[in-house]
């Protein structure tokens, strides 16, 4: 009895422990999502139900709600009906005066930030695979070198690394362009999110049996082909692993992007667009967690998808050793 009333206590403990952790870690998400869902009136309401579900502030972020018809001051109207203001003067009096103006372009700066993320764990899981398969199975001058020393970015803050970046950037002539910009911004995603990714598969593919590939090889493929043929395939798991991880630090960077991507209103990237909707006049609570639900949607998309692929078996049983 007193063996079975220990465990029990053990038990108890444990799952009001990850209870308490739990509560801790989701009450704020719980917080965001009810304050984007509540009326302005209702803001005051301490419950996390809201009493009436409003959804103005996803419809406006979104572009699906209606536009209403701004009306101008009579003031306004009085100064254009003079007939001594040209059409033009009149258009911009107008644009001056319009709502649109007010709109904040969220889904212009998800996308921005969804297209330089998506290309920027593209590209470091297929460089970071090569180079990781180079450094687990090849043998040459300076591997090992090479292998120890990959993690060696990572000793260096982002901050001390901001300067010297942007200051190269500039005497290359990048940030003078649009174009150089964003390849200055993926090039320092890169060098960001490789180094992890090539540690992280590197020792991945170390654990797969070396005789996997020598049997595909005795069958006549070549180095690349077993590569392409054994090691991806039975590596899903970890290049989705590595996919994520990279996503998810290029998705929330903002340093970098705070510097390069400050003059292109038009580009930048949804850490910015969140730091500017809270100093600008659409700084309204509704709509600010409303922006932060709709950021964690595509990182939550990314575990769901990479959590399908984590639960497959990998290489037992592949070998009879």
């Amino acid at each position: 009895m007193k063996t079975i009333a220990r465990r029990l206590g053990q038990l108890v403990g444990i799952y009001s422990a990850v209870s308490l952790l739990l509560v801790f870690c989701l009450f704020p998400f719980a917080q965001i999502v009810s304050t984007s869902l509540k009326h302005p009136i209702d803001w005051g309401n301490p419950s996390l139900i809201p009493k009436v579900i409003h959804w103005d502030a996803y419809e406006e972020l979104l572009g699906l709600k209606t536009k209403v018809p701004t009306k101008l001051p009579q003031s306004i109207q009085q100064l254009l009906d003079n007939p001594a203001l040209s059409k033009v003067q009149r258009q911009q009096l107008r644009q001056q005066f319009s709502r649109d103006k007010d709109i904040f372009p969220f889904g212009r700066y998800m996308l921005n930030s969804l297209l330089l993320a998506l290309l920027t764990s593209t590209l470091s899981t297929a460089f970071a695979a090569s180079a990781a398969y180079a450094l687990a199975r090849l043998r040459f001058v300076g591997r090992s070198m090479i292998a120890n020393s990959v993690l060696f970015v990572y000793m260096i803050g982002g901050v001390l690394l901001m300067v010297p970046l942007y200051q190269m950037s500039v005497a290359v002539g990048l940030t003078h362009t649009l174009t150089g910009t964003l390849l200055s911004i993926l090039l320092i995603y890169l060098v960001q999110t490789l180094p992890v990714a090539m540690y992280m598969l590197g020792n991945y593919f170390r654990t797969i049996s070396v005789a996997l590939e020598e049997a595909a090889m005795i069958d006549g493929c070549s180095r690349f082909e077993a590569f392409r043929v054994i090691i991806l395939p039975l590596s899903k798991p970890m290049l989705f692993t590595v996919f994520v991880y990279c996503f998810v630090i290029a998705w929330n960077e903002y340093l970098f992007a705070s510097v390069f991507l400050r003059q292109y209103q038009d580009f930048q990237t949804i850490p910015l667009a969140l730091q500017s909707l809270f100093t600008s006049k659409n700084a309204i609570w509704g709509r600010i967690m409303a922006a932060s639900v709709l950021t964690l949607i595509p990182v939550i998309i990314c575990f769901m998808l990479a959590s399908r692929h984590l639960s497959r078996g990998l290489t037992d049983g592949g070998v009879k050793e």
